[in-house]
């Protein structure tokens, strides 16, 4: 068992609430009542691949999700996010900000194939229209609606812009090839 000196000093911010009259609880906390609880510590789950693992703790839970290994650009980022404490911002925008790279790696992957993302029927965008989204917006106080205008913006703005440069690259690309 390491000491709470070599923990605070391995763990940033470790042992804040050491002190029992620092903690949020005090006084009302009562330790060593009884509850009943038990529980044997579960078998470990294999990991297939390094994952992410917080500077806090010094293993992995024994059970942790394993959709995808982290890929790619937003891979990175989400590897180097962990390098951080979990009670820092960076740690948290980095992980927001991988996701992100990561809709745009998914969003370009998707262009490269036969069958790429359609906007249109993928957004919702039709439901507005089938589903009274229109009528909705309307008197019925949604905190939504004065940003509403951006929405569009927001989301069909990036795949404008994307075309937009397709036909950039493919007018210059045809001008190249005729000089």
């Amino acid at each position: 068992m390491e000491s709470a000196d070599s923990l605070r000093a391995r763990i940033p911010g470790w042992g804040a609430d050491l002190d029992p009259a620092d903690r949020p609880s005090y006084p009302r906390e009562q330790p060593g009542i009884e509850t009943g609880a038990h529980w044997d510590f579960p078998e470990r789950q294999p990991e297939k691949w390094p994952r992410e693992r917080s500077v806090e703790h010094a293993f992995l839970t024994p059970v942790f999700g394993t959709s995808t290994p982290p890929a790619g650009v937003s891979g990175a980022i989400r590897k180097y996010a962990y390098k951080y404490s979990e009670g820092r911002a960076a740690h948290w925008l980095l992980l927001v900000a991988a996701d992100r790279v990561d809709a745009w790696e998914h969003h370009v992957k998707s262009l490269a194939t036969l069958r790429p993302d359609n906007p249109i029927t993928e957004t919702g965008v039709l439901s507005e229209f089938s589903r009274q989204g229109v009528r909705s917006r309307f008197g019925q106080k949604r905190a939504d609606v004065t940003h509403q205008w951006m929405d569009p913006i927001i989301v069909g703005g990036p795949w404008l812009l994307a075309a937009g440069g397709l036909v950039a690259t493919f007018k210059a690309l045809r001008r190249h090839r005729g000089a």
